[in-house]
C-alpha cells in the first residue's frame, strides 16, 4: 500500500519541498510513497518547483476512509444469465445471502436475496423454462446429445404417462421442453412433433436412429443422470437468475464512497448487502453491513505540522506512521507509538537533510533545490529568529548542489512569492492561513510576503471585512501579518473586534488597521505566542 507524505492545509514552500524531498528518500531505501499537497500552491513555491523543474505533487482531498478499503467480497456477483442454481451454490460458496447481476460488460443490472430464491422455489411457476442450453447442461450435470439453440424456453413437460395414452392425449409443439425416461416411443412422437427440448433421465443413452431423427427435425437433445423428477427440479433452476430479479435498480455504493456515509445509509435502507460499484456503474464486489468494520487505514507521513486542525481532513481516520516536524507540539494523538522527529530549526527541511546524511543517500541537484528554497522561505533568508545555524549551516551545503548563490536565488524567490497579481483578496488570506484552537474558540493567523504593500493598503477594507467574516464563527481573533523580507518587519490587519488583543500582544502604544511592527517576522516565534498569551487570558 502507497504511503502519501503530505504538509500542512494551505501548503507553503517548506511543506511542499519537504514531502517531495522525504518521499524523494523514502523511496531510494524502498519504500512506497507519495508526495501530496493540500491545497492550492502560492507564487513562491510554484516559482520553486518551476525554477528546479520538479513536477507538482497531486491534490489529496482527505484520507477518510472510502469503501474501497474495506475488506468486501470482491468476487460476488453473477452474470444475469447464469442459472438460478449456478447462482444459489455460489452465494453457498461465498456465504453471502445476496448476489448482485451483472450483464456482459459487467454493469449492475439487479439483486437476488436467498429470500427470492425461496419464495420462487415454493411459490414460483415451475412450468416454464427461459435459460440457455449450457445452463440447463451444467444444471443437470448432463450430456450434451444435439444443439440447435443457444437459447430454450418453453413449457417443462415430464412424460409420466403409458406411451399409448401420451401420444393421444398430449399435444407437443416446438414451444415445449420434454423430460422423459427410457421411453421411446414417447420420444420418437415428441421428435416428430419437434418439440424444442427433450432431456432423457435415467443415465440412459439416446438410442442411434432416434438421433438420427432428431438430427433431421433439429430437436435438442441432453443426457441426464437423475431420474426423471430429480431433472424436473434442476431444469426449472437452471432458468436465468434475471428471470426472478425484483430489484432492476438496488441500492448500491460507489467504491470512493466514504465509509462513514455508508453507514449512514445503511441504518436508514435498513439491508444487509450492497453491491460495490465504479462510477461507470460497474461492479466490483458485495458488502456486507457486517464487514464495515473490518478495513485498512490511509497510511500517512506529516511534514511541518502535527495538529489535527492544520492536517487533511479525516486525518483521524488514516494511520499516523511519522512525523517530522519543527513547530511545538499541537493536538495530534496516535493510537500506536511512531516515528516522531522533531528539532528546533527553523525549517523541516534542515531535518530532512539531516535524514539523507544518516541513510547515507545521495542528495540529488533538484531537491537539493527545494531543500535549500524550504529553507530560505522559511528563515527569511536567515532573518527570522527562528533560525539556527544548522539552518545556515545545511543551506550552504545545499546550495553548493544545486549549484545556486543564496543571495541572489533568495531575492529571485522571494520577488516571485511577493506578487498579488490577480489574487483576489481571500486568495491573499487564504495562500497561508493557520488556525489554532484556544479553548473553544480558534485564532486564526495568515502571513504573506510582500515588497510592495500599497497593494495591501489601497484595499485595506476589504482585508479587515474578510478577516471579519471569518470571526463569525469560532474565531476569536483573525490577523493577516504583511511581512515585508527586507524591510524586517510586518503589517497588521486584524478583524475590527480584535484592536484590543492586537495592542496587548504586542505592547503598541497606539494601534490601528495596518499598522507597521519591526523585527516582527516570524509567525512560530513572534507572533503565534503573543497573541496566545494574551487570549488565553480571556477564554
Amino acid at each position: 500500500m502507497q504511503t502519501f507524505i503530505f504538509g500542512h492545509k494551505n501548503p507553503d514552500t517548506d511543506s511542499v519541498c519537504a514531502s517531495i524531498a522525504l518521499s524523494y528518500l523514502m523511496n531510494e531505501q524502498g519504500k512506497n510513497t507519495i508526495p501530496k499537497v493540500l491545497g492550492h500552491l502560492n507564487n513562491e513555491t510554484k516559482f520553486v518547483l518551476d525554477y528546479f523543474k520538479v513536477k507538482e505533487p497531486d491534490y489529496l482531498n482527505d484520507t477518510k476512509v472510502r469503501i474501497k478499503d474495506i475488506k468486501y467480497n470482491k468476487k460476488a456477483f453473477i452474470n444475469e444469465n447464469g442459472s438460478i442454481l449456478n447462482a444459489f451454490n455460489f452465494m453457498q460458496k461465498q456465504n453471502i445471502t445476496a448476489i448482485p447481476l451483472v450483464d456482459e460488460k459487467k454493469l449492475l443490472t439487479g439483486f437476488v436475496t436467498l429470500k427470492e430464491i425461496a419464495k420462487y422455489l415454493i411459490s414460483g411457476n415451475k412450468d416454464i423454462v427461459d435459460t440457455s442450453y449450457e445452463n440447463i447442461l451444467k444444471s443437470v450435470e448432463g450430456r450434451a446429445v444435439l444443439k440447435f439453440n443457444d437459447e430454450i424456453s418453453g413449457n417443462v413437460m415430464v412424460a409420466s404417462y403409458q406411451s399409448k395414452t401420451f401420444q393421444d392425449e398430449v399435444v407437443v409443439s416446438n414451444d415445449d421442453i420434454l423430460i422423459v425416461g427410457d421411453r421411446y416411443k414417447i420420444i420418437e412422437y415428441a421428435i416428430g412433433a419437434q418439440v424444442k427440448l427433450i432431456v432423457l433421465t435415467g443415465n440412459h443413452i439416446m438410442p442411434k436412429r432416434l438421433v438420427k431423427k432428431a438430427l433431421k427435425y433439429k430437436v435438442n437433445i441432453i443426457e441426464s443422470k437423475y431420474n426423471s423428477l430429480e431433472t424436473a427440479n434442476k431444469v426449472i433452476l437452471s432458468n436465468k437468475i434475471k428471470t426472478i430479479n425484483m430489484n432492476m435498480k438496488p441500492f448500491s455504493i460507489n467504491a470512493k464512497d466514504y465509509r462513514t456515509d455508508f453507514i449512514s445509509l445503511a441504518n436508514k435502507v435498513g439491508h444487509t448487502n450492497y453491491p460495490v460499484v465504479n462510477s461507470k456503474n460497474e461492479v466490483l464486489g458485495l458488502l456486507k453491513v457486517t464487514s464495515c468494520e473490518d478495513y485498512t487505514k490511509q497510511k500517512v507521513i506529516m511534514v511541518d505540522h502535527n495538529g489535527l486542525e492544520q492536517s487533511a481532513i479525516g486525518i483521524e481516520e488514516a494511520e499516523v506512521i511519522q512525523i517530522i516536524d519543527h513547530h511545538n507540539l499541537s493536538s495530534i494523538g496516535t493510537n500506536v507509538p511512531i516515528n516522531f522527529r522533531s528539532m528546533p530549526v527553523g525549517c523541516t527541511c534542515t531535518i530532512i537533510y539531516n535524514m539523507f546524511l544518516e541513510e547515507k543517500v545521495a542528495i540529488p541537484k533538484d531537491i537539493a533545490g527545494l531543500m535549500l528554497s524550504a529553507i530560505l522561505s522559511d528563515t527569511l533568508v536567515f532573518k527570522s529568529p527562528t533560525t539556527t545555524e544548522e539552518d545556515i549551516f545545511v543551506a550552504s551545503k545545499l546550495a553548493k548542489i544545486a549549484k545556486v548563490n543564496i543571495d541572489d536565488y533568495g531575492y529571485q524567490m522571494f520577488k516571485a512569492g511577493a506578487s498579488l497579481k490577480g489574487m483576489t483578496t481571500r486568495e491573499v488570506i487564504d495562500q497561508d492561513f493557520k488556525s489554532y484552537s484556544v479553548g473553544n474558540q480558534i485564532l486564526g493567523i495568515s502571513q504573506i510576503m510582500t515588497l510592495d504593500i500599497e497593494e495591501i493598503e489601497k484595499n485595506i477594507q476589504e482585508y479587515i471585512t474578510k478577516l471579519d467574516e471569518l470571526t463569525m464563527g469560532n474565531y476569536i481573533c483573525s490577523v493577516l501579518f504583511i511581512t515585508d523580507v527586507y524591510k524586517n518587519g510586518s503589517y497588521v490587519v486584524y478583524n475590527q473586534k480584535s484592536e484590543g488583543i492586537i495592542q496587548d500582544a504586542f505592547n503598541l502604544k497606539q494601534v490601528y488597521e495596518g499598522v507597521y511592527i519591526d523585527n516582527l517576522v516570524s509567525r512560530k516565534k513572534q507572533m503565534l505566542p503573543a497573541l496566545l498569551e494574551v487570549i488565553e487570558k480571556k477564554v
